[in-house]
């Protein structure tokens, strides 16, 4: 007999933990997941898990340090009461952009976490457009790394765009860019970019024709919004007739959503797997759910199915 399938979330993104549930025909799992005064996270599970197979939604989106904390105790919590088996499901991975040493004296947070998620006792782990695929080898637990470029795909299919191009924003995003090229059917450009800083971005030229054509601007996330407001710009500067922005994480800090908002971008193209305030943004941003596509993986792995076919 298959154990019980339960989905429970901490703070980062209930909406999201919902609409999955949802999706599975469940009910989110009752639990308090609350701070006390001093700012410590207090967790308690109100229903019985012993012997369930558990999944634990929870982006380490900002705030980063709360919301992961969260989930690491939420896993612990599940595992003190027997849960048979526990899934985090993070759909946005922070610490990503810390998977290497580029300079002396310096963490690799991105594997750090990792072996936090599995210390805390999850038995497997589900991830989505990870910032860098080798993240998935840092954890020693199973994990599965799903891509949401099915649902972005289908949402641009619907427009027809004329004579369409998938521009990655730099030179590391270009196998991102040639999947969604070869779906779309669309040429493919690249912006060639240079570093004048840590948090500065200086582009430099753009590699490919997009004079008169669709732009479709192709990241994983968008942080600050320099890097792939200036990589629009630049296209614009090349005679591109309309650009479109599109990124599975919108982490939207400092002045992104002015920099969006004030942009030549006809739309910001984003999903649910962090929250946002739309209104910010002057109306450019269009979120689209992930919540079937983590469904259904959720749904695959607790009957022991293939999940491969999810993948891009």
């Amino acid at each position: 007999m298959k154990n019980s399938l339960v989905v429970f979330s901490g703070n980062a993104n209930r909406p999201l933990a919902e609409s999955v549930c949802r999706y599975l025909n469940i009910p989110l799992g009752q639990a308090d997941v609350r701070a006390f005064p001093d700012g410590e996270i207090e967790v308690k599970i109100n229903e019985d898990v012993r012997g369930a197979d558990a999944y634990v939604l929870q982006s380490t989106c900002p705030p980063v340090n709360n919301n992961l904390m969260e989930l690491l105790i939420l896993i612990d919590c599940l595992r003190r009461a027997s849960a048979a088996q526990i899934t985090a499901v993070v759909p946005y991975f922070g610490y990503a952009r810390q998977d290497r040493k580029a300079e002396g004296r310096v963490p690799i947070t991105a594997k750090l976490v990792a072996n936090l998620i599995t210390a805390s006792g999850a038995s497997r782990c589900l991830a989505m457009d990870l910032h860098a695929a080798q993240i998935q080898g840092f954890f020693d637990i199973p994990t599965d790394h799903l891509y949401a470029a099915p649902v972005m795909i289908e949402y641009f299919r619907r427009f027809d765009l004329p004579d369409p191009v998938v521009v990655s924003p730099d030179v590391g995003g270009i196998k991102m860019a040639r999947a969604y090229a070869k779906r779309l059917n669309a040429d493919l450009a690249i912006v060639d970019k240079r570093r004048s800083g840590p948090r500065e971005t200086e582009v430099m030229h753009l590699i490919g024709e997009v004079k008169g054509k669709s732009v479709i601007l192709v990241d994983d996330l968008v942080s600050t919004g320099t890097s792939i407001t200036q990589a629009a710009a630049a296209c614009e500067k090349n005679g591109a007739a309309t650009v479109y922005l599109c990124a599975t994480h919108p982490v939207f800090c400092g002045e992104a959503y002015e920099r969006i908002r004030e942009s030549n971008v006809k739309e910001c193209v984003v999903t649910d797997t962090i929250p946002l305030d739309q209104k910010r943004a002057g109306g450019k941003v269009r979120v689209l759910s992930v919540a079937n596509l983590l469904g259904e993986a959720i749904r695959r792995i607790h009957h022991s199915e293939s999940v491969s076919s999810l993948f891009v």
